[in-house]
């Protein structure tokens, strides 16, 4: 966990003097479709001698285009970053998506965000691609346009899961679902989120249970159905399993909906702090407690419960 990345200035990249091999798109998730583009990007980009480039995005180009159908956010800006550090990239290129973005055509698109950009030599995208103005490119003009200016063109075949192609829209719908298996079987990876710790009200502490809060989180970020849930906590220099309580605190009549973590066998401080918090499994729904004792007795079953899951989801039981 390395703090939240900074997205830098839309310029042209360093010259690169072979050239590059390029993938566009939003790649909200980096899912195992993405994931297959990418090590097809690397694989083709090694033989050639080439420097290998992902375009993409943000805010979402529907948010701009058409913020009414806008989906929530998999992984937010500072998220999907962070997970393509780990990929086979030599660079991110992040386009501030606007309206003048939005209205250029394909040829223009490939033009200025491709060729002129990137020195583009190679595209590999995957096989719902669509892009320019109005999403009025696609393939059969990818190709085209590769033939007029020189570049290469491939596609990357769809990953299936369960006998349907893996997507973003998929995996929204297993997330919002609480479907946390599924979602990280088609992510390659369990669902998180990352946030700043802010200043909660301690209650946890005085409870015996001391919590992380997260704080300012964004908006778009889609979130499991509240409940509360095992967790993976992970932080600069450290990570332990834990609980989360995520919703509002009936008990304490606080409606509010907050993230708060009880990290198991940790006694420091994160506040101010980056960390990523990932759902393994939702243990029980929000329950108004008649006391503070009872609220205390099931906060242990939860401990219990929780230790026994994260056990079994290292051992794969």
């Amino acid at each position: 966990m390395n703090g939240r990345p900074s997205r830098g200035p839309a310029v042209p990249l360093p010259l690169l003097p072979n050239g590059s091999t390029v993938t566009v798109g939003s790649f909200d998730g980096v899912h195992l479709g993405h994931q297959a583009v990418l090590h097809e990007i690397d694989r083709r980009a090694r033989a050639a001698g080439r420097s290998r480039v992902l375009v993409t995005f943000d805010p979402h180009p529907l948010e701009v285009v058409n913020p009414g159908a806008a989906p929530p956010l998999l992984t937010t800006g500072p998220e999907r970053l962070e997970i393509l550090t780990l990929s086979p990239l030599d660079y991110v290129l992040l386009v501030r998506f606007d309206r003048r973005v939005a209205s250029l055509s394909p040829e223009e698109f490939v033009g200025e965000m491709l060729l002129e950009r990137c020195g583009m030599r190679e595209l590999v995208i995957g096989h719902d691609h669509g892009f320019g103005r109005g999403r009025s490119g696609d393939v059969d003009t990818l190709r085209r346009l590769g033939s007029s200016h020189g570049f290469a063109v491939d596609v990357v075949p769809p990953v299936d899961f369960g006998g349907q192609h893996v997507s973003s829209s998929r995996i929204r719908r297993a997330v919002a679902g609480g479907d946390l298996s599924n979602a990280a079987a088609m992510l390659g990876r369990p669902y998180g989120v990352v946030g700043r710790v802010g200043v909660g009200e301690r209650r946890g502490r005085l409870l015996g249970v001391p919590t992380i809060n997260l704080a300012d989180l964004s908006p778009r970020k889609l979130l499991p159905p509240d409940g509360v849930y095992a967790v993976r906590v992970e932080w600069r220099g450290g990570s332990a399993g834990g609980m989360m309580n995520q919703g509002p605190k009936p008990t304490f009549q606080d409606g509010r909906r907050v993230l708060e973590a009880h990290i198991f066998d940790f006694d420091g401080d994160l506040y101010g702090e980056w960390v990523r918090i990932e759902w393994v499994e939702r243990l029980r729904d929000i329950e108004r407690f008649r006391s503070v004792e009872h609220l205390q007795q099931q906060l242990k079953r939860d401990h219990i419960r929780a230790v026994a899951v994260l056990a079994a989801a290292r051992t794969g039981a």
